[in-house]
């Protein structure tokens, strides 16, 4: 089975972090939870929603760099799935630099054939062309990524797919851990 994986949600436990800059640079004093469910529409979708000026933006942006990559951590049991899987592909909108960095940190690089990153000119999500040049490149099998934007693509490109942690869209497949994904995604065996 061919994989293509979001990153950050997905494969990273990179929410966390990030709801942390958020509501540091908007000030808004909102729960961790609501920031997170704006978040887990879109970064976008979040920024607007809370009214975040460039500068606000720009600061969350240069927090996220001033994180190391040993600071990502990948969710548990999610080895066995990439190991288990023949080819392993990134589409995600995180730089390349960044992305490969927290991979190397994490001794999980050495799964993935590919990362196509925002650096490399796609339009971002839900855009599929990113999706087509992998699908064309690889026949893609499945999609796992952790919210709608992720998915969007994928059924363009009439691909099946997982969500990671929402049960909010209509995906073909629901895990809320690792540990559960062979027994509820029949394409993939051990």
């Amino acid at each position: 089975m061919n994989i293509l994986w979001d990153f950050d949600g997905t494969l990273m436990d990179t929410y966390p972090a990030y709801t942390k800059m958020v509501k540091e640079a908007s000030r808004c004093g909102l729960q961790d939870e609501e920031i997170f469910a704006l978040l887990k529409v879109s970064f976008g979708h979040a920024f607007k929603e809370l009214g975040l000026s460039e500068e606000q933006i720009k600061h969350i942006k240069e927090l996220e760099r001033s994180l190391a990559p040993e600071d990502f951590k990948p969710f548990p049991g999610l080895e066995a799935v990439l190991e288990a899987a023949d080819v392993n592909v990134i589409m995600t909108h995180k730089e390349r630099a960044l992305a490969q960095a927290i991979l190397e940190a994490n001794d999980l690089d050495r799964y993935f054939t590919e990362i196509v990153a925002i650096d490399d000119g796609y339009p971002r999500k839900p855009d599929p062309a990113s999706y087509r040049y992998l699908h064309e490149k690889y026949g893609i099998d499945l999609v796992v990524g952790d919210r709608e934007l992720d998915i969007i693509p994928a059924k363009k490109l009439d691909i099946q797919t997982c969500l990671y942690q929402n049960h909010a869209a209509s995906a073909d497949y629901y895990v809320d851990d690792y540990g559960e994904f062979f027994e509820k995604v029949p394409l993939l065996k051990k």
